[in-house]
């Protein structure tokens, strides 16, 4: 399956401003995939070291941190590692926390050498260290991509029309994308889930797929263990999805425990990368996170389709519906907006709400495109009010345009500053970022 990382990690292969690569995501994004699939390929030898699995090495970097001393153990297990030739991997590379600290060696000393490491729960392990700023890059890797998940589907001329801007795209094509997308809302973007789907074609086997990894997320709650309670941390990873594009409170996650214990296991999930913090913020000027207010925040999960699988629908009800979006489609629809924002355009999500006594007003996301600042509104139909968006119009005139991404096909209403997109046109509404920095 095709990744849009590929390009990406092989630029920083031939870059002669290489620094050894952190690639960082969740568990089972599709990080080991990438060294081992595409970038291993580029190299004569490729070694491979499992720091999850060979503990024993761990005390190659207790001592000294000197490239050429950690070589010469690593090559007695693993075999020549030639400068120019080997590409040398650190698979799990959080079990170690010292191994990354050496990686900062390893670009003073050895920047010949092709170094890359991937790992999950990294920020845990960042906690521990002394993090070599300046000496590594990283590359964040996400769920799949709608688009992705059209070219592992074999519909190739599809996934360029979501790339393409949708007022140079006839409507019945935008409505055969938007039919295309249901199944991408409950299939997901976690790479194994759309292997088995497109291998299977059963929309069962591929809950399946799902549920076990959902089941590998909760076991690494045990790894946080000294930190917060995981029965805590188990309600409030499901109230979040639950909850999915609602503002939260604390102290609503789980009301087992206190507000302040809540905040703790969010920030946990956070940093594990399986829940994404969206706070609000005042969209007068860029950047936006300058005014970003921590206390007033809504969330996305990491994947739609564990979303929908983890708020336990049952998958006979989800396969006798006619139409698969109507019943669910107004959170899935925001949770998507946010997943392919986070993947196509920033690393950071915001919103704009605004409560005043008997008046309160919310717009879904912001987006920056070439300096200015877009409100995102997600909607399921072409009814309903927009009166939130307006009054933000109104109130900020620096941003041009309000973006309304909803089931139907494109139109611009220039009178009221508004333009209708058809929901999977996420991919062309900001400014595109680099996946290595």
């Amino acid at each position: 399956m095709k990744r849009l990382a590929e390009k990406q990690i092989i630029d920083w292969k031939d870059s002669p401003r290489r620094k050894p690569l952190i690639i960082r995501g969740a568990r089972q994004v599709g990080k080991t995939w990438l060294v081992d699939n595409v970038l291993a390929k580029q190299f004569d030898n490729f070694v491979k070291i499992d720091l999850e699995k060979r503990r024993d090495l761990h005390v190659h970097f207790s001592g000294s941190l000197e490239p050429r001393t950690i070589l010469n153990y690593l090559e007695l297990a693993a075999g020549r590692i030639t400068s120019g030739r080997t590409l040398l991997f650190f698979d799990e590379i959080q079990a170690c926390p010292r191994a990354i600290m050496a990686l900062r060696y390893f670009y003073e000393q050895m920047p010949e050498l092709h170094v890359v490491a991937a790992g999950s729960l990294l920020e845990f392990a960042f906690g521990d260290i002394a993090i070599p700023v300046g000496r590594v890059q990283y590359l964040h890797m996400h769920p799949m991509t709608f688009y992705e998940y059209l070219l592992a589907m074999g519909k190739e001329p599809m996934a360029e029309y979501t790339l393409t801007p949708p007022e140079n795209v006839a409507d019945p094509i935008q409505q055969m994308i938007l039919s295309e997308l249901r199944g991408y809302f409950f299939v997901g973007g976690m790479p194994e889930c759309i292997k088995t789907y497109r291998d299977s074609g059963s929309m069962v086997e591929t809950f399946r797929v799902q549920s076990e990894i959902l089941d590998s997320y909760r076991d690494d709650f045990s790894k946080y263990r000294p930190r917060i309670d995981t029965m805590c941390l188990d309600a409030v990873f499901l109230n979040v999805a639950r909850n999915a594009g609602e503002q939260l409170k604390y102290v609503r996650l789980d009301q087992g425990h206190s507000g302040l214990t809540n905040r703790k296991a969010l920030d946990l999930l956070v940093k594990a990368k399986v829940i994404h913090k969206i706070p609000s913020c005042d969209p007068s000027g860029l950047p936006l996170g300058a005014t970003a207010n921590q206390k007033k925040f809504k969330a996305a999960m990491l994947d739609i389709g564990l979303l929908q699988r983890l708020c336990q629908v049952p998958a006979e009800l989800e396969l006798q519906q006619e139409n698969l979006l109507a019943m669910y489609r107004g959170k899935l629809a925001e949770q998507f907006v946010a997943q392919e924002l986070l993947a196509w355009h920033s690393s950071e999500l915001f919103y704009w709400a605004r409560e005043v006594r008997g008046s309160n007003a919310e717009v879904d996301y912001l987006v920056v495109r070439e300096g200015k600042i877009y409100p995102i509104e997600v909607k399921s139909g072409s009814g309903g009010s927009l009166r939130s968006l307006q009054l933000m119009l109104e109130k900020y005139p620096n941003c041009p345009n309000g973006l309304v991404l909803y089931s139907g096909t494109y139109k611009k209403l220039p009178e009221q500053k508004l333009v209708f997109m058809p929901l999977y046109c996420v991919a062309t509404i900001g400014d595109k970022r680099p996946l290595v920095v």
